[in-house]
């Protein structure tokens, strides 16, 4: 991190938040008035599946299952069913199962502390970075690979194949996102990496290029 100024972070943060005024997606699971069962489905659902594949399927979903209960009493296989559109089916619905019925033991409550929070069944680093984010308003990552691939282009790339262990990484994502308006930096981030930083980049387009160390290497060869 000795490479990464603070300097380079608020401008940064500053460049992606402008950006997303004009340019940010909307979706159902933005919306404020969201319960804590409809915000972990959704970031359940995000995962490994493009964000507006699961925005055509989301409330379809919610309406078969409305809450813990409706999830906890499904048979697997009729969970596996409506999961079929978005792909990942089978995986999906035994996590979706175990979590809703582990949720009611809970009477619905999110811990606090981090570790109480992991130790709910398939509450991986991601989905719990997202409880602490949306529900416990702390500021935190959504990382994935599309931020990965942001945060790497514009400020030096991981060492570690896996983004969850990297100390880098990690330590340069809660950097980037330590700030009063945490929840859109984060979606900035992912937005930008939909729309502009793709996995083939549209850099002419880019408002952060003048200092993106990917860019760079690009006209210098």
């Amino acid at each position: 991190m000795t490479s990464v100024t603070a300097k380079s972070i608020v401008q940064f943060q500053n460049t992606l938040l402008k950006w997303y005024k004009t340019e940010g997606r909307d979706f159902p699971w933005r919306n404020k008035r969201l319960t804590h069962y409809q915000i972990i489905i959704a970031e359940t659902l995000l995962q490994r599946t493009k964000a507006q594949t699961v925005s055509n399927f989301y409330f379809q979903f919610l309406k078969k299952f409305p809450n813990w209960h409706s999830l906890a009493n499904a048979d697997t296989s009729i969970i596996e069913m409506h999961l079929k559109p978005i792909g990942l089916y089978r995986q999906r619905a035994k996590r979706l199962k175990c979590l809703a019925q582990e949720m009611i033991k809970r009477k619905g409550k999110l811990p606090n502390n981090r570790s109480d929070l992991e130790s709910i069944p398939f509450m991986g680093q991601y989905l719990a970075n997202a409880v602490e984010l949306l529900i416990h308003k702390k500021p935190l990552p959504l990382i994935d690979v599309n931020m990965a691939r942001v945060l790497e282009r514009y400020f030096g790339e991981r060492k570690m194949a896996d983004i969850r262990y990297d100390p880098y990484l990690q330590e340069l994502s809660f950097k980037v996102v330590n700030h009063k308006k945490s929840k859109e930096i984060n979606w900035a981030v992912l937005d930008f990496a939909a729309k502009i930083c793709k996995p083939t980049p549209l850099c002419v387009f880019c408002p952060l290029n003048n200092e993106c160390r990917f860019y760079e290497s690009l006209i210098q060869t």
